[in-house]
């Protein structure tokens, strides 16, 4: 028996004699696909509009390769030193980070490490702008007596002979026989022999071609070196005297020549040039400052958004005068909760009347409700700002009727009353929407139910209708408390000093400190609050009692 039908199974087919099984897969498949297509615009928009921004503040809140990007070699070059040993970097490190700065200056970008370090450690954007304007002469003293040498010294032709590959040699020649303005220069390249018998001053000529190449639109056939490669290749000469072994002809005479004659050179080191150009260079909390933030990726901004900063001991809290932002976090939530308890003891009567009254009144009383919408969000915040002042509309009516003196006028803005005034009337609207979308759908039998029973008015309406209300309130109160939250124009206008949000902090960052990796550590643990609280809510009330209607 059971043989017999499963074969009757084995032969159900589709019209087309394909295996039912199979095509009712396909089609399923197929409705899938539809789905998906419909979607995609809106997943798409999701993706580009949400989640992206998202992505990129949390990659911002963690990015630091301004610091190894425009330091490379100073950057190298501190791994060997110890930030404990309580002694600054060696010559070696100042060298390094004297290649490093007058490339940086003279694509401009120091100003920008700097800006990014002083929000480390004060005062280090002066300390770069200042050095940057200064680095240029840094080694001039090795240039001077290389002229005196021999003047070939300060001819670029020499410099090439001496750095260049000679591939890079012929197919320059080649590109300016060609005469052709729209090609350019082909790119520097270094010769090996450089390389192996003047590394420091290979490194740092390279550096001077790329930018003479990329940013002036120059040829380095027609630059003087700047005076930190005369420098590089006295220490060079210094370390390898035989350096002339590696090359022939004219350019091996002069080398043998100056490495002959540079110990008696009048010498000066980087690190004295460095504290020269500024004693803070001379300062351990500098360098370690350089130390702690040479990585790509850093923890700063976190700590700097917990009023936290990393020391050579470690991290420690801010002194308690520079703490704002955990005040900012704490009065954040504080003003939400108030608003949104605020929203509901507003909202609450007013969406009962809208559920009971007559479809006609109703109508007309929730155009009122919603005519704020209708209203420049601006429009009706400068509205408050006109009635909550001292000498604004509310202040006289409460002089007026006797209720405090003209002396004694209230303090209603530019503070955190005139916060919570005018968010909670801005964003009533969210809390009365899904109070009445609910208590719309309470049958008013359950309530004659229990005053038939022996209720009073306030039993059956705490017993029976209120319990019924939960899900609307759960869903206003989450509306409210996500919008205000995050709220930026009112506490900006109305808030003053004590009644801003830490989204004003954000703007700020983001606007006018330029502080964006802060402001996106600051935005996101604003989201990790967001998220808590609302992990927090379904424990205790559960999501599934949130209901809009």
């Amino acid at each position: 028996m059971s043989d017999t039908t499963s074969n009757t199974a084995e032969k159900l087919t589709t019209s087309d004699g394909k295996p039912l099984k199979a095509s009712f897969a396909k089609a399923l498949r197929r409705q899938k696909m539809r789905a998906l297509i419909l979607i995609a615009p809106l997943l798409l928009f999701v993706l580009v509009s949400f989640a992206a921004p998202i992505v990129d503040m949390l990659f911002r809140s963690v990015q630091n390769e301004i610091v190894p990007e425009t330091l490379p070699r100073t950057v190298t070059a501190l791994e060997s030193w110890d930030p404990a040993s309580g002694e600054l970097p060696d010559e070696f490190v100042f060298a390094a980070l004297r290649d490093d700065l007058i490339i940086a200056a003279e694509r401009k970008q120091h100003t920008r490490l700097g800006s990014r370090l002083n929000y480390e450690m004060t005062g280090m954007s002066s300390l770069f702008r200042k050095t940057g304007r200064r680095v240029d002469d840094f080694g001039e003293i090795f240039t001077e007596q290389f002229e005196d040498l021999n003047e070939a010294w300060v001819e670029p032709a020499t410099w090439v002979s001496l750095m260049a590959s000679e591939d890079w040699i012929a197919a320059q020649a080649e590109w300016a026989t060609a005469g052709d303005d729209s090609a350019t220069e082909p790119a520097f390249v270094v010769s090996e022999a450089a390389k192996e018998a003047l590394p420091r001053t290979a490194e740092i000529y390279a550096g001077f071609a790329n930018v003479i190449q990329t940013e002036d639109e120059d040829s380095p056939t027609e630059e003087e070196p700047w005076n930190p490669v005369y420098a590089a290749l006295y220490g060079d000469l210094i370390a390898n005297p035989d350096a002339a072994a590696s090359y022939s002809g004219v350019t091996a005479e002069l080398l043998a020549t100056a490495a002959a004659a540079v110990p008696e050179f009048e010498a000066t080191t980087a690190r004295e040039e460095f504290i020269d150009a500024d004693e803070d260079w001379g300062s351990l909390d500098v360098w370690q400052t350089l130390y702690r933030f040479k990585g790509p990726y850093t923890a700063g901004y976190y700590l700097a958004a917990l009023d936290a900063q990393m020391t050579a001991h470690g991290i420690e809290m801010v002194p308690e005068d520079q703490r704002i932002y955990l005040l900012l976090f704490m009065r954040t939530l504080v003003l939400s909760v108030v608003i949104t308890f605020s929203c509901l003891i507003l909202g609450y009567p007013i969406a009962f009347l809208l559920s009971h009254l007559p479809l006609r009144s109703a109508n007309l009383l929730m155009i009122l409700v919603l005519l704020p919408f209708w209203t420049s969000l601006l429009v009706r915040t400068s509205a408050w700002k006109v009635l909550l002042q001292q000498q604004g509309v509310i202040n006289d009516i409460l002089v007026f009727i006797g209720l405090v003196s003209d002396d004694g006028r209230l303090a209603l803005i530019n503070n955190a009353t005139g916060t919570v005034i005018a968010m909670t009337h801005i964003l009533l609207p969210f809390m009365i929407l899904p109070l009445y979308s609910v208590m719309k759908t309470i049958s008013p039998t359950y309530v004659r139910a229990a005053k038939s029973l022996g209720a009073t008015d306030w039993t059956a309406f705490w017993r029976i209708y209120f319990p019924q209300t939960v899900p609307g309130i759960g869903a206003g109160a989450v509306l409210v408390f996500i919008l205000s939250i995050g709220y930026y124009i009112t506490p900006e206008l109305v808030g003053g000093t004590s009644g801003i949000f830490i989204s004003n902090r954000i703007a700020y960052h983001i606007s006018s400190s330029l502080n964006w990796g802060l402001a996106a550590a600051l935005g996101t643990l604003l989201l990790v609050v967001v998220l808590l609280c609302f992990v927090i809510y379904d424990k205790l009330v559960g999501i599934d009692n949130v209901k809009l209607g």
